[in-house]
């Protein structure tokens, strides 16, 4: 059944693909590219996401004229010209970050495609299509980016099981968690031995976003600090969060890499 979606998901993108840039019902404003994007195709071929790995993507803030996403390894940053004339835009300098991944030749392919697009147009519900000078097929086919998991389903409490790439013992006397508010941004916790108490910020635009930068704890000193400062170091670190397997929750860095596990009490 999974192939069969996967299928015809890439049909469905190749006929998109066909669309051309210059057709005056795809006209598009810039209302039209706001929010996140997944690119699904890069010059006709259906991109694939190396196991264990997500979609590429971009995301557009038209009220401030920021770009931010991941080109599949490094994370995208730039502006734009929201002054620019509709349809058209300019993504020449973007900018990254500079880590190795395993696969950079599909990141640098992406890099590729974005530096040649000037021009953006509607291909169908919820998917638009960037462009170079030539206004002839898409260079790039994007598909509207469905969060996997807001701010708002994280209300509750949580057991933290993993921080630092370390699995936190069940055996512990003070249990590591979190229990977020999040209607009213305050978290209060366990770090594994002090008492964690503060709020959270998240960042207007770019959804799936969370940070921690004013968390207060008690000051007690136990035979055992070492969780402690893997928790702590976590959520010091956290930029953003995504569903995981078995209804767990996973906290990333500003790298994206996975700083911390939690799963629900």
């Amino acid at each position: 059944m999974v192939k069969k979606k996967l299928v015809f998901f890439c049909l469905a993108a190749v006929m998109v693909g066909m669309s051309s840039c210059s057709s005056s019902k795809n006209v598009a404003v810039l209302a039209d590219i706001d929010g996140e994007w997944d690119i699904i195709e890069i010059n006709g071929t259906a991109v694939v996401p190396t196991p264990g790995q997500t979609y590429p993507y971009i995301g557009f803030n038209k009220s401030t004229g920021r770009i931010h996403g991941n080109a599949g390894c490094n994370r995208l940053m730039g502006a734009f010209d929201v002054n620019a004339k509709s349809g058209t835009i300019d993504l020449g300098q973007m900018g990254t970050t500079r880590m190795m991944c395993p696969d950079m030749a599909s990141e640098q392919n992406v890099l590729n495609a974005l530096a040649q697009v000037k021009h953006y147009t509607k291909l169908g519900e919820g998917t638009i299509g960037l462009c170079g000078k030539s206004l002839k097929r898409p260079i790039l086919i994007l598909k509207k980016k469905v969060p996997d998991m807001n701010i708002a389903d994280l209300n509750g409490k949580w057991k933290i099981v993993e921080a630092g790439g370390i699995a936190v013992s069940d055996s512990l006397e003070n249990q590591p968690f979190l229990e977020l508010k999040v209607a009213e941004k305050k978290l209060h916790g366990n770090a594994g031995c002090n008492i964690i108490n503060g709020g959270f910020q998240t960042e207007d635009g770019n959804a799936g976003t969370i940070s921690f930068p004013q968390l207060i704890s008690t000051m007690m000193a136990c035979p055992d600090m070492e969780v402690e400062s893997r928790v702590l170091k976590a959520l010091n670190d956290t930029r953003s969060l995504g569903r995981l397997q078995e209804n767990r929750v996973g906290f990333y860095d500003a790298d994206n890499t996975l700083v911390m596990v939690l799963v629900a009490f």
